[in-house]
């Protein structure tokens, strides 16, 4: 396939890139500065802002998908409100290129942790994290009041970490879900794996999921 991908020098679109161009994959890394990109035959590159709505939708125009790793950094004053207005941004640039599939990086946060609990609203969320968290779910709110784009939205385990292929990851819906010692894990690698497998043979359209080991 033919994919533009947003944020592929960041530490999830990275691996989503890697995964992506071992598989045969044609991508477009869409980033700030390019030239933080390996040089690869199966990748171009080009720098846009996200919020340059003409000139994404542009960068966007002709592939066969959009995947989404956009964070504006975890450090960046009002995440929140730039999370949630860049996921609307990639959403109305998708429109307007005419790409029928838009596969997003999504957090854990909006996980329920108990029926109708998400894990961002219990005392125990980590403060660091809750704005860029919220910023997450109001993306994953916009995508599903979005009715004319085929869409998928891949929230991590809580421990998502550096590391090598596994192979093999569980595939959940909006409930968090934990190994025999209690623990939600996932390697960048095996996310990363679940999201191109999504990618090649979508099972999760318009709708969210998790994975976990």
């Amino acid at each position: 396939m033919k994919i533009a991908l947003i944020g592929a020098t960041g530490f999830v679109g990275a691996a989503l890139l890697t995964e992506a161009l071992a598989r045969g994959h044609q991508v477009t890394a869409l980033v700030r500065d390019i030239t933080k990109l390996p040089a690869h035959p199966q990748l171009s590159a080009r720098a846009v802002d996200v919020f340059d709505a003409a000139a994404l939708a542009g960068a966007l125009r002709g592939h066969d998908a959009v995947l989404s790793a956009y964070n504006p950094g975890w450090g960046t004053p009002d995440i929140r409100t730039k999370m949630a207005d860049g996921g609307a941004a990639i959403i109305n640039a998708t429109r307007a290129a005419a790409v029928p599939r838009l596969l997003v990086v999504g957090g854990a946060g909006s996980l329920e942790v108990a029926p109708g609990l998400q894990a961002l609203d219990t005392p125990d969320f980590p403060a660091a994290w809750k704005d860029g968290a919220e910023g997450t779910r109001d993306f994953l709110i916009r995508l599903r009041d979005t009715q004319d784009l085929d869409w998928s939205f891949l929230s991590p385990a809580f421990d998502l970490f550096p590391g090598e292929h596994r192979g093999s990851y569980r595939v959940g819906g909006d409930q968090a879900f934990f190994d025999a010692e209690g623990k939600s894990r996932i390697s960048a690698a095996d996310y990363a794996l679940a999201m191109i497998d999504e990618l090649e043979v979508p099972r999760h359209t318009g709708r969210r999921f998790c994975v976990a080991y």
